[in-house]
């Protein structure tokens, strides 16, 4: 099989989908792996590095996009590059459809393979290769939050920590998931009062049970949220429904009940946002202000930290990558199960139930489509 790794376009997006050991154990498998010139720069990874590995430097994007089998990627195709797409061609990425529908219409024009990195899922619910960059922007969540804290950033001016004689700053995490659960061990840490909320009653006793005891569990439902929201000082949104649009659980209406200068984080701004007000933004201009809340809400944040995400994401994509080039994604699917909900879209059809719903589209199940 001939795979591509195309050079992320996405602004300020420096991660790569391939390292060098994977092009190696590729190509030692008799595939042939092209792969975009400077595509690893960002990463710290040079075009030599490659090309000693075994791959083929290509010049342009629309190459690979021609040449390749399977296109093996870090975020959803943009514009032009779902120009590019070819019918029955694999694409295999985050694609974060339920988010945009836009993206989702486009993509099915294609009639390519979209298999979804965030909907691979295993018999016990997780979803393996969404786990390393929800730890990722989970820690992150609460590094860019103390930064938009600062008063220079539009914030209120609290340190997280406090100091002696003034107490830490608050901040409640919605979502006791990956994402949740990296905010509130990095928050904790850092000395702040950390409220994290869930819905799911075991996972809460498992968080009180292994956090530090400067955090505090509370049942997720509307009116903690209403009576939490008062104390907050950084909200950090981390509520996921795999595969599917994030609710809105903080509406436009309760950010009055939130002090000016307090800061809104919303991970879940892939899928949609968990805040009403939430809308995506970029690394150059990451915030913006709403009724006197400061919004953090960067939607690709593990790509600032492109050497730790770049190694955390191919350690558990690699896998997945191998399978599909040895065996193909029809016989990949049907050996291994986990790779099935990944499938959101062929031959134009939809074949994920969150991002049909999502849009009210037709749902085909993904079983047909592999026989």
């Amino acid at each position: 099989m001939i795979i591509g790794v195309p050079s992320e376009i996405k602004n300020h997006e420096n991660r790569v989908s391939m390292l060098p050991f994977g092009v190696e154990e590729l190509t030692r498998n008799k595939h042939q792996v092209l792969v975009q010139k400077s595509a690893g720069v960002g990463s710290g990874i040079l075009d030599e590095e490659y090309v000693q590995a075994g791959a083929e430097i290509v010049e342009s994007a629309k190459e690979i996009f021609d040449r390749a089998e399977m296109i093996v990627k870090v975020k959803e195709p943009q514009p032009v590059e779902l120009e590019m797409i070819r019918k029955d061609q694999i694409i295999f990425t985050y694609l974060h459809f339920a988010a945009d529908k836009e993206l989702t219409l486009g993509f099915m024009k294609t009639e390519a393979i979209g298999i979804a990195y965030e909907t691979v899922q295993l018999e016990n619910g997780q979803l393996p290769l969404l786990i390393p960059m929800s730890e990722v922007a989970g820690r992150m969540a609460i590094q860019n939050g103390a930064k938009a804290l600062e008063a220079n950033m539009g914030g209120r001016g609290l340190l997280l920590s406090g100091v002696p004689g003034v107490e830490p700053a608050t901040i409640t995490v919605i979502g006791g998931g990956v994402v949740g659960t990296n905010a509130a061990k990095i928050a904790a840490g850092l000395g702040a009062k950390v409220n994290i909320m869930d819905v799911n009653p075991a996972r809460l006793k498992y968080l009180d049970d292994v956090m530090p005891a400067n955090v505090f569990t509370i049942y997720s439902n509307r009116h903690n949220i209403l009576d939490i929201l008062p104390k907050t000082d950084l909200l950090i949104g981390a509520v996921l429904i795999p595969g599917a649009k994030a609710p809105n659980l903080v509406t436009r209406k309760m950010l009055g009940l939130m002090k000016p200068g307090s800061v809104i984080v919303d991970v879940a701004v892939d899928q949609g946002g968990c805040v009403e007000t939430c809308k995506p933004t970029t690394h150059e201009n990451p915030i913006y202000e709403v009724d006197g809340i400061v919004h953090y809400c960067v939607a690709n944040m593990p790509g600032a930290v492109p050497y730790t995400s770049t190694t955390a994401l191919t350690n558990v994509t690699f896998p997945y990558v191998r399978q599909i080039a040895n065996q193909g994604y029809k016989s990949a699917m049907q050996i291994n199960p986990s790779l099935l909900p990944g499938l959101n879209s062929i031959e134009g059809k939809i074949t994920h139930r969150g991002v049909a719903e999502a849009f009210g589209l037709e749902y085909f199940s993904p079983e047909v489509f592999i026989k």
